[in-house]
């Protein structure tokens, strides 16, 4: 595992030796998944940077879990629109007993569906872990959202330790690890160095980067200019050095933060996955829109098989 002190020399480093350092360990196939809003809104979490917190008035549509023919249906879609996997998404902290049930009947469907299932329905306990492996859960979803140095500055009511032993217990249960990150949340390039070296370490299968859309009525609302373009590059191109086997996935943000030129860089260097369509609260781009990023940047992906070309 490379150093602090070598990830920040590279982070520094011209720009375009970065990118080309960092596609060296691209993938041949850009991955896509879709997510699905399965319950939202009501969280007891008090995440700065989250429009379904119950701390903030932010005016999101907010209801209880979707019933199992629902979720199979959006799924059915997510997969005509080119996603390799599905990933259920409820708000809150963790899951909710009474409807645990549910959930795990979910998975069974999408599996039976013959579609890769994945499921981010918060902090589990072991027995919930263990339920979800039963169920044949292929992916678990679980951001640590930023390193350990500055989760007290995102997130009070839980802690960064609690997200860990919920990235171990999925390990510890044989379900692959989907554990990613936000930034422009304030964070200093040394603090993105770190989250790098902390997913190393955590070496999941998938690191999903979400870059902040502020959202009115948040703590965080006013940070739209805590990161550019360029530092969303250079990071992505450092996670993808630091975690060589992991697949770096755009994620939330894309649209509203990144350009057409700068999203084309991305797919070129140094992101081997994205999420495709829509997001929990925000927009995405379009199926159609992706493929064309996609293609202006040489890659292939999804059921649509694109040429790779020079």
């Amino acid at each position: 595992m490379l150093s602090k002190d070598e990830l920040l020399k590279l982070y520094n480093m011209d720009l375009d030796e970065l990118l080309k350092e960092s596609q060296k360990y691209l993938k041949d196939k850009v991955e896509f998944c879709s997510i699905i809003n399965a319950r939202s809104g009501k969280c007891s979490q008090n995440c700065k940077y989250c429009a379904q917190s119950s701390h903030y008035n932010t005016d999101i549509e907010t209801y209880p879990l979707m019933g199992v023919e629902t979720i199979v249906h959006a799924a059915l879609d997510g997969v005509k629109n080119g996603a390799d996997r599905i990933a259920i998404v409820t708000s809150g902290k963790t899951p909710d007993e009474s409807d645990f049930g549910r959930m795990l009947d979910m998975i069974k469907a999408l599996n039976k569906e013959g579609i890769k299932s994945c499921a981010s329905i918060g902090i589990l306990n072991e027995e919930q872990a263990k339920k979800l492996s039963e169920a044949g859960l292929v992916r678990f979803h679980h951001n640590i959202n930023t390193c350990k140095s500055y989760h007290p500055q995102i997130c009070t009511t839980h802690t960064y330790e609690d997200r860990i032993n919920t990235v171990k217990l999925v390990k510890k249960y044989g379900m692959e690890l989907c554990c990613g990150v936000i930034i422009g949340m304030g964070e200093t390039v040394e603090q993105r160095v770190e989250m790098a070296l902390e997913l190393a370490e955590i070496n999941p299968e998938s690191i999903p980067v979400n870059i902040l859309t502020p959202i009115p009525n948040t703590p965080f609302e006013n940070y739209w200019d805590k990161i550019d373009e360029e530092n969303v590059l250079r990071t992505l191109a450092i996670f993808k050095i630091a975690c060589p086997n992991a697949s770096i996935r755009i994620a939330g943000g894309k649209k509203a933060r990144l350009s057409e030129e700068t999203l084309e860089k991305a797919f070129k260097y140094c992101a081997d996955s994205a999420i495709v369509g829509n997001y929990l609260t925000t927009t995405g781009f379009s199926p159609e829109e992706d493929k064309k990023l996609v293609e202006k940047a040489g890659r292939y992906g999804g059921k649509w098989h694109l040429p790779v070309t020079e």
